[in-house]
């Protein structure tokens, strides 16, 4: 798994968590290719703005002083819930094809449970059929799922709940986020 170069804010806390001792900046983040939950803390005299990319690779960091750590679900705040789902949306949409791979590669998990099932509003119907057509030919696009399996809900907003889910709550299984 690739390190994380960039993160995108999802909250900034000028004065850090209201019920810690400590009065120190912290951004609540989420990393750009891994999906990980990370705590930012700026360089001094630097505000974050809700959204902003921010580098946080190896090399010298302007905003960034340094990571903290990752970011419990638990810590997560309510304004950095709701940015999280424009955001995930925002990358599922920008990374098509990386979510297209998941459906034409997707196992079963055990005798009873594929990985498709898990995906919010996929059963076992949807998901017998969607290895029927893969078998066929390979998905290439959101837009080709839906045309070639039918009546079958939103793929793209399938994975958006399903990475929101697995950000935000406790899972058996991360199919999405290394979390």
């Amino acid at each position: 798994m690739p390190r994380e170069d960039k993160a995108i804010i999802l909250d900034y806390l000028p004065n850090g968590y209201a019920l810690e001792k400590k009065m120190m900046p912290i951004a609540q983040a989420i990393g750009e290719h891994n999906f990980t939950l990370l705590e930012l803390v700026p360089r001094r005299g630097v505000s974050l703005e809700i959204g902003e990319e921010v580098y946080i690779g190896e090399g010298k960091r302007d905003k960034v002083y340094y990571i903290l750590g990752r970011l419990k679900r638990e810590k997560l705040t309510e304004s950095a819930k709701t940015q999280l789902e424009e955001i995930i949306s925002k990358m599922v949409k920008e990374n098509e094809a990386k979510f297209v791979t998941f459906f034409n590669e997707a196992l079963a998990i055990n005798m009873k449970m594929h990985q498709i099932e898990l995906l919010p509003g996929l059963g076992k119907k949807h998901m017998k059929e969607i290895l029927k057509q893969r078998e066929e030919a390979k998905f290439e696009s959101f837009a080709d799922m839906k045309k070639r399996v039918q009546n079958l809900p939103d793929p793209e907003r399938a994975v958006e709940k399903r990475i929101f889910q697995e950000l935000t709550t406790m899972e058996r299984y991360n199919l999405l986020t290394q979390q």
